[in-house]
């Protein structure tokens, strides 16, 4: 697909243009509403299609779950391996438009891996994901954004102090979650490990406060959000933080997103979460 195609969805669901201004866009860089309409067909998320594990998988238990926030009652989908062992604790991040079926998926594909993993819903207090991707974009963009920290450091705690927590928490978060996930590294001491996957970057004097190991996966035609890595990466090693730093070249923004077969690159989405994986078995069991 037209690279050109790409960046312009980038820009509809970050900045965000307006569904029309969108539309009116790509119908001039395809040449017509048909052919508009088919790009939107691989760069729209397919759900149903991608899920790669099971809700019902004969592995693992999964649940909806609630916690303290800040003045609210958090919500989040949480999946775990069946048994009694106590076991290391993962927050998933999602992006922004909430806690979606793809998000789950992914949340279970952590507990396939042996973890007790939280899918933590961001517009709990606005009455829960909404189905309508639009209209999750417009509510993620209306956090508070110290609530929302407090309320996904609340869930690390809540993790933390269950009976089935070994105690050891990470993170992982994709876009928006993957900034979020910098943050949450900046603000909790305990926390373990952090991976973002293509998230904006912490400011540079929040760096020294990290205490987590670091794993920071980019894609390389992401200008957007890459334009901050050079900045970040200078502040982790002048304050001597562990970390990895890894620019996929050739991906794009969303790179692990297999419900948008557009920017999804199964390769490289194969190889950073191997690399996930391997962090939270060093660092959470």
């Amino acid at each position: 697909m037209d690279q050109r195609i790409i960046n312009l969805f980038d820009e509809y669901t970050h900045r965000p243009l307006s569904r029309k201004e969108f539309m009116e866009q790509l119908v001039k860089l395809t040449g017509g509403m048909a052919l508009a309409m088919t790009a939107l067909s691989v760069l729209e998320p397919g759900y149903a299609s991608a899920a790669t594990i099971a809700d019902k998988d004969d592995d693992l238990l999964t649940e909806e779950v609630t916690w303290p926030g800040d003045g609210l009652t958090m919500k989040g989908y949480l999946a775990h391996p069946k048994g009694k062992r106590k076991r290391g604790a993962v927050v998933v991040i999602h992006e922004n438009r909430g806690l979606t079926p793809h998000i789950q998926d992914v949340t279970r594909r952590v507990a396939k891996a042996g973890y007790l993993a939280l899918g933590v819903d961001a517009l709990s207090g606005a009455g829960g994901t909404p189905a309508n991707e639009d209209e999750g974009r417009t509510l993620i963009g209306k956090l508070d954004m110290i609530k929302n920290l407090n309320n996904y450091l609340a869930a690390l705690t809540y993790l933390r102090q269950r009976p089935d927590s070994n105690g050891r928490t990470g993170c992982v978060g994709f876009c928006w979650g993957g900034a979020m996930a910098n943050q949450l590294a900046v603000h909790d001491p305990q926390l373990a490990a952090a991976v973002a996957y293509y998230g904006t970057q912490p400011k540079a004097e929040q760096v020294p406060r990290i205490k987590a190991t670091m794993l920071l996966h980019y894609g390389g035609l992401d200008e957007r959000v890459n334009a901050g890595i050079p900045d970040y990466e200078a502040a982790l090693k002048a304050s001597g933080k562990q970390y990895e730093l890894y620019v996929y070249e050739g991906a794009n923004h969303a790179f692990n997103n297999d419900t948008s077969p557009a920017r999804y690159n199964p390769e490289i989405a194969k190889l950073a979460w191997n690399r996930t994986l391997r962090l939270f078995a060093e660092k959470l069991s």
